[in-house]
């Protein structure tokens, strides 16, 4: 357990208090995965809420890699960000931002070279805004 281990291993770590389980968790590198074996909800809130992994699968070991829907990958040394699915998409892709602007574009109006449509938009956008001044 000093390595990441990429295999058919599966290490048990026994303890005596759930306090001893989260300063064991807590104390080493942040994991990929997470397994946590109970019926009891208040510990599995409890585990949830104080330990921080990649993944967690809840009474089973792995599942949360085999669901497509959910983002896979760890944090820290276990990995960077999260490679499924739609999650996996936005990792390695770049929203790119476009607007176009269109032949009626109420703007273009209020933009230099000022016209006379220009300065008259501009003078009754102005007259309203003193008049709601006064009024508020």
């Amino acid at each position: 357990m000093r390595e990441e281990i990429f295999g058919p291993v599966l290490p048990i770590v026994g303890y005596k208090t759930l306090e001893d389980a989260f300063a064991f968790i807590n104390a080493k590198e942040r994991p990929l995965a997470l397994y946590c074996m109970t019926r009891k909800r208040e510990y599995r809130d409890a585990v949830l809420q104080r330990t921080i992994s990649g993944g967690v699968t809840l009474n089973g070991t792995f599942l949360h890699n085999a669901q497509e829907d959910l983002p896979f990958g760890g944090i820290g040394k276990s990995g960077i960000g999260a490679y499924h699915g739609i999650a996996g998409f936005r990792r390695f892709s770049h929203a790119r931002s476009i607007h176009q602007v269109r032949v009626l574009n109420i703007l273009h109006f209020l933009a230099p070279p000022y016209t006379w449509v220009s300065r008259q938009v501009i003078r009754w956008l102005g007259s309203r805004r003193a008049a709601d001044s006064v009024r508020t």
